[in-house]
């Protein structure tokens, strides 16, 4: 699978400049960074919750996890990891744990963290294990305009931004 054709017409509807990097086939968004070498705090994930009312995406760096006590508070809602199988039906474009951060445009309400908004520039998922979008995080924020912007996520212990 190549680049999520979602993806594809935000980049076009947006008049996104950007460049598609391509690494050796990954299983994780920390084993993307590595095997593209870009620094982990500039690549962006998605995290999808769920509650009894829907879905809802959080983007953060890949050197971060969500910290649920603030994801609830900043949505009022009690969310929980969405399930791998509900994933593969929502976002039929993609591959599995590929996601890009687009999930405004999938229809579900999406939360940026902040700290993502004070890199030079970023990288996210294509939708695909072998490929990466890059562009200046001003392109990034035009992009993600539709997302919420919260502070919800931590460093985690063991990362390095490289």
């Amino acid at each position: 699978m190549s680049m999520s054709s979602t993806l594809q017409d935000c980049l076009r509807s947006k008049g996104s400049q950007y460049e598609i990097v391509h690494h050796p086939y990954s299983h994780s968004s920390g084993e993307s960074a590595a095997a593209a070498h870009i620094p982990g705090d500039r690549l962006a994930k998605t995290v999808l919750f769920e509650d009894e009312h829907g879905y809802v995406a959080a983007v953060l760096p890949s050197t971060y996890a969500v910290r649920l006590s603030e994801l609830w508070a900043q949505t009022g809602r009690h969310l929980m990891l969405a399930k791998e199988a509900d994933l593969r039906e929502l976002f039929k474009d993609c591959d599995a744990g590929a996601l890009p951060p687009v999930c405004t445009a999938y229809g579900m309400q999406t939360y940026l963290d902040e700290s993502l908004t004070h890199q030079p520039d970023i990288y996210f998922e294509a939708g695909d294990h072998e490929e990466l979008i890059h562009m200046g995080t001003d392109q990034f924020l035009n992009l993600m305009d539709q997302a919420e912007r919260a502070r919800f996520a931590r460093r985690m212990q063991s990362s390095r931004s490289m």
